[in-house]
């Protein structure tokens, strides 16, 4: 016989707590937590990028430091669409950049005096927050090509990244 008291011997706090951490059934558990950890690397890898905030481009709507998610499967069946705030790649080493698209394929985008002009007419964006008076000439968009530019315009032109974005760039679209 072992010296190893059986379980019903066992106090009542020890058997309790042992169903808690392992369930009445601790092989079934076993396999729960491992599909619960594969799922999360597929998912984690494949469908929701976190993406945490860098800058002050897309203030208010995303703040420095926020992490938030986008959905890389968002444009696997159809493509950008105006206002939808993107994931851009980074061209060169660095995080990964949200935007909204402004100006879609086949559109004539400028910026005159702050306020976006799409085919010569002043768009209404009830997004942007405060407008410097930044001016940019007439760009014609190809096929595949979205204007993409960030929702806090009072901030200086020069410090602010955007522009032209290719439709390979565009990682995802952000998820809430």
């Amino acid at each position: 016989m072992s010296d190893l008291p059986s379980e019903q011997n066992r106090p009542f706090w020890q058997r309790l707590a042992r169903v808690l951490v392992f369930g009445r059934r601790p092989g079934w558990t076993l396999v729960r937590i491992a599909l619960l950890v594969v799922s999360a690397v597929v998912v984690f890898t494949f469908v929701l990028l976190p993406v945490r905030i860098e800058g002050a481009s897309m203030f208010p709507r995303c703040k420095e430091g926020e992490i938030h998610c986008v959905n890389r499967l968002a444009y696997w069946r159809r493509e950008p669409a105006r206002f939808e705030i993107v994931a851009l790649r980074p061209v060169r080493e660095g995080p990964f950049l949200l935007k909204r698209v402004i100006g879609l394929p086949g559109e004539e985008v400028a910026i005159r005096r702050g306020v976006v002009h799409v085919n010569g007419q002043p768009l209404d964006e009830p997004h942007v927050r405060g407008r410097a008076p930044w001016e940019e000439h007439a760009v014609r968009l190809e096929a595949g090509q979205y204007l993409v530019i960030g929702d806090n315009r009072a901030i200086e032109r020069a410090l602010h990244s955007h522009g032209v974005a290719e439709r390979w760039m565009i990682v995802g679209r952000l998820w809430f």
